[in-house]
Parts: structure tokens; C-alpha cells; sequence
């Protein structure tokens, strides 16, 4: 698994109009090494991401993502576009399971513009999905702008 890297999309307040994106960021493939590596970073080490038979007899076909590995994603990815300091909120919803050989896209799109005490914020929607075009992370974030 890779991480984003800077997008080259407009940063400033001007740019960031409602409707601006950041170009999408496609991934490797998942593999069940990438969950063993974050389980390992994280000390979550619930078998059923890793463990062929633990996950079939929980009634699953296989090891599945550790969806908070993806979110870790997701957050390199947007902040590679308007700054980890100025990320002030990130938050998903768990949709759809993604599973080895996944390959997921992520992208951000400007929801909204405003502006609280004298700084200039947006909004953003976020999301990561599945090559089946199914919804694996939704979500918001928001930004602070520098003038």
C-alpha cells in the first residue's frame, strides 16, 4: 500500500470554490500483508484480518481490511492537498468491507465555503471506493485556509 502524495490541486480560498477536487488517488491492490503491517503499527491484532480459517468460521470468505487503515489513507490524501496543519475535522462512516486484491480510489471534493471568526474554512466530502464501484469510506473533512 501506498501513501498520497501532493496533488497539485488549488490551495488557496479562491480556488477552493464549492464543486473544486482534488485529483483522485488510486491505489495498490490490498493485500493481507498491508493489514498485518497496520495491525502490527497498531496492536490491533484481531485474527480475523489475517487468519484464512478465523475469518471463514467467523462466516466471511476471508480476511478483510482494517477499515482504520484506509481512513490513515484518506487522511494522507486530503491533507497532501490543503496541509496537515490545517486539517480541523475528519470524519468517516464504515460502508463496505474491502477485501486482498481490492484496489480502492479516494477523493475529495469542496462541499462547502464559509467563514467563522475570521477564518476562511471548507468543507469537504470525502470517499474511497471499491473497483466494483461500491462505497468502501464516506466522509466529511474540514479546512482551515490560509488568507
Amino acid at each position: 500500500m501506498t501513501t498520497a502524495t501532493s496533488t497539485g490541486n488549488p490551495t488557496s480560498w479562491d480556488e477552493l470554490t464549492v464543486g473544486a477536487a482534488a485529483a483522485p488517488f488510486v491505489d495498490q491492490p490490498l493485500t493481507v500483508t498491508d493489514f498485518v503491517r497496520y495491525q502490527g503499527a497498531s496492536g490491533d491484532m484481531n485474527p480475523i484480518h489475517h487468519d484464512d480459517g478465523f475469518a471463514r468460521a467467523a462466516g466471511f470468505p476471508g480476511p478483510f481490511a482494517v477499515g482504520m487503515l484506509q481512513m490513515g489513507v484518506l487522511g494522507s490524501y486530503v491533507t497532501a492537498w490543503l496541509g496537515a496543519e490545517n486539517v480541523r475535522k475528519l470524519a468517516v462512516q464504515f460502508r463496505e468491507q474491502a477485501w486482498p486484491g481490492d484496489v480502492l480510489t479516494y477523493a475529495g471534493t469542496v462541499a462547502a465555503r464559509r467563514e467563522e471568526n475570521g477564518a476562511h474554512l471548507v468543507d469537504l466530502d470525502v470517499i474511497v471506493t471499491r473497483q466494483t464501484g461500491g462505497t468502501h469510506l464516506k466522509g466529511t473533512a474540514t479546512f482551515v485556509v490560509p488568507a
